[in-house]
């Protein structure tokens, strides 16, 4: 566990929030072609904005939005300008697309969990029954190619490509379809287009051929109870949870300063042996100490990073006594998958053919220019760091020219920078932010 904080220097040192690739413990170090840390790339104008937009393929053209605010509309056209301007996206064979609020908890090996090109792997999202209506019938050709997934999105780079623009206009086209955004339709709990963006992902693509391997153990959420015998790799905290009567909602740190505020860190939960005695069940156990690995993983990487910009040195206490002891350390030491459900044969097959012998994996995630994010950004940065995840992770930063002006968490990850959506950058048209 010393290592751990020996390792925080500066958050731009890149011992710890870099790009360099991290190699599993006890496992050969990662090549040296996967573990370059390419520098990262320059916020757009709002000129060079149109212009690259001008560029998409003939897919991705996007219609004038009419629907207001709607920053979800960021991920697919990060990932769009990612694969068309980021050398790295050139380098790669396989993509790990994750969201802000996670924890990796071990290493995502795309083959070892079975994806395939053409078939990618992916958490279960039961609840877009859009699939299996009349929103899938209206925006898709092949509504039966719809899958209900999300979460977690593990793909070859070529699938990719193929993918995002589709993504990116079908993320359009739904939004813009307000007849049909009730929650009866869509499953949308707020009946205001919100999940737009995770149908533009299963209709683009049902568009393209892709069927998903649906993985429903890869990824849980904090609060909920595990499969047994399962190993969750992601901790998804999108939904407020607790342990005893300690609680943890992010929507209620939405303006939170934290990561700019020294040595402060969330509420502590329980420590483990208090979660011991709150439950006879073990595997209802499990699911509390993975609540309490969320949190104390988000709080480690917060004391990493406020010391790593050279805040001082924090008072003792317990609990930070707890985050720096071999009993943390052995409770989070990195997962490994296992499952015996994994298809393996075509998968071995695949990747003997590729070019390289040790396949690239890249990660990706999306943020804004908000305290919001980036205090998520310091937790998977951490997580993914810890993880034995191989390969480099990019940030892809969608913010306008004036919100740039004025951010300060630029060194909080490796970066590409994005135009922002939220205002589109050829209408000038402002999408509705839902809360």
């Amino acid at each position: 566990r010393s290592s751990r904080w020996s390792a925080a220097t500066t958050s731009t040192g890149r011992r710890w929030g870099s790009s360099t690739a991290c190699a599993r413990p006890g496992s050969p170090a990662a090549s040296p072609a996967s573990s370059a840390a390419p520098p990262t790339s320059s916020p757009p104008t709002a000129a060079s904005a149109s212009a690259t937009l001008s560029r998409s393929p003939p897919t991705a053209a996007t219609p004038a939005p009419a629907t207001g605010r709607y920053p979800a509309i960021n991920k697919p056209a990060g990932v769009v300008h990612w694969l068309e301007h980021s050398p790295e996206a050139d380098n790669v064979d396989w993509v790990v697309i994750l969201d802000a609020d996670q924890i990796v908890r071990g290493p995502i090996i795309p083959w070892e969990l079975g994806a395939e090109k053409g078939k990618p792997v992916a958490a279960y999202y039961g609840y877009l029954k859009g699939c299996d209506n009349i929103l899938a019938q209206l925006h898709t050709a092949h509504p039966e190619f719809c899958d209900k997934v999300g979460g977690i999105l593990i793909m070859h780079i070529d699938d990719l490509r193929a993918l995002a623009p589709l993504w990116l206009s079908k993320t359009e086209e739904v939004r813009q379809d307000k007849s049909h955004w009730s929650t009866n339709i869509t499953g949308d709990i707020y009946g205001m287009g919100w999940i737009s963006e995770m149908y533009g992902y299963s209709f683009g693509a049902a568009e393209v051929g892709l069927r998903h391997k649906i993985n429903d153990d890869i990824m849980i959420y904090p609060g909920y109870t595990p499969r047994i015998g399962t190993e969750p790799l992601i901790l998804h905290y999108g939904l407020p949870f607790k342990v005893g009567n300690w609680s943890f909602s992010k929507l209620e740190h939405h303006e939170d300063g934290i990561v700019y505020d020294c040595n402060r860190l969330f509420p502590p939960p329980p420590f483990p042996r208090e979660v011991e005695v709150m439950e006879s069940d073990p595997n209802v156990k499990r699911a509390l100490y993975l609540s309490i690995e969320c949190i104390n993983t988000l709080n480690e990487g917060l004391l990493l990073h406020h010391t790593s910009v050279g805040c001082p040195k924090p008072q003792w206490s317990k609990y930070l006594s707890f985050l720096k002891s071999k009993r943390f350390s052995e409770l989070t030491k990195p997962k490994y998958w296992n499952s015996l459900k994994v298809e393996n044969k075509l998968t071995v097959q695949h990747v003997a053919l590729s070019k390289s012998r040790h396949p690239k994996t890249h990660t990706l995630f999306s943020t804004e220019c908000s305290s919001y994010f980036d205090w998520q950004t310091v937790g998977l940065m951490h997580s993914f760091r810890v993880s034995g995840q191989p390969g480099n992770i990019t940030r892809l930063l969608s913010c306008t020219d004036e919100e740039l002006k004025n951010y300060k968490g630029r060194d909080l990850a490796p970066t590409h920078y994005v135009p922002s959506m939220n205002r589109h950058p050829l209408t000038g048209d402002w999408y509705k932010l839902l809360t």
